[in-house]
């Protein structure tokens, strides 16, 4: 079998590319995002590590003891930050939930070991400090967009009690992932991405969750109908290699593309959205 052809996986992986409107998408984000923070009730850039990106922005629930939501952004471990995503907060926060947005680091600066052990930080804080804000740190749950859902996929296997010793053994509920990714040796062979991402035939052995065994919390993974064959054999290939207990829905949402998946999940009437509140318990 011949080696895939590089061109042919940037082409795959170019979800710009896909959608030539996404500068208006992008735009459209930002706006809302700062909308959300203006008219929320909201504490900004609490520090959850040591580092300068290490800051995340909290959108408490209008009651106390609501489960928490922690959405991990996108953008090839590489661009965007939290500020970008915090019009996800609000539907979430009106339906019963806190909502907490972390930033973290960007490749080629760190690599995406450290940006996992990162999010390892987040879970800790949230853990330690969710009831200062209202919320339940025994209902954490997960929601990852793209490269963000290959690192929601890292934590539900992760070792917490290595990461500090009076985490609980499984602090998570659960995991939404959303066009995650769970193979990084086709990143590692785009020559585009392979710039910043720096991969080696180690750290994708390392990094890629398919790897790892299955997580004994539940990973929802969906795909956009209108993504590109690549995102699309990665959510079924999630779902081939941990099983349907550990992925009990793997869904394609037809009509959808990388970017508008992101308007279904802060839709009330919108699948991923239903699906991140059954995480919740909240449905």
């Amino acid at each position: 079998m011949s080696p895939p052809d590089p061109q042919s996986l940037d082409e795959q992986f170019d979800n710009r590319g896909r959608v030539p409107d996404h500068p208006a998408i992008f735009e459209g984000w930002r706006a809302a995002s700062q909308l959300a923070r203006e008219q929320s009730r909201c504490t900004l850039d609490v520090p959850y590590g040591e580092g300068l990106d290490e800051r995340l922005d909290v959108f408490p629930a209008a009651r106390s003891g609501a489960p928490v939501l922690v959405f991990i952004h996108g953008g090839y471990w590489r661009a965007f930050g939290k500020s970008d995503f915090s019009f996800i907060a609000p539907s979430f926060v009106a339906d019963g939930a806190a909502v907490v947005v972390p930033g973290y680091s960007l490749c080629p600066a760190v690599t995406i070991e450290q940006i996992a052990l990162q999010m390892t930080r987040v879970i800790a804080w949230v853990a330690r400090h969710a009831a200062e804000h209202g919320a339940d740190p025994s209902r954490i749950a997960l929601v990852g967009h793209s490269a963000g859902g290959h690192l929601a996929s890292m934590l539900l296997c992760c070792r917490w009690k290595e990461v500090e010793a009076e985490l609980p053994l499984l602090p998570l509920q659960g995991a939404l992932s959303i066009s995650g990714l769970y193979d990084l040796e086709p990143l590692r062979l785009a020559p585009s991405l392979q710039r910043d991402l720096q991969l080696t035939p180690a750290s994708v052995r390392r990094l890629s969750p398919v790897f790892f065994p299955r997580p004994r919390r539940p990973l929802y993974a969906v795909v956009g109908g209108d993504e590109s064959e690549e995102f699309r054999r990665q959510n079924q290939l999630i779902r081939d290699q941990w099983g349907p207990t550990a992925v009990p829905v793997c869904e394609t949402l037809v009509g959808h593309h990388h970017f508008s998946l992101l308007r279904n999940l802060a839709d009330p009437s919108g699948r991923l959205h239903d699906l991140a509140l059954r995480l919740l318990g909240l449905r």
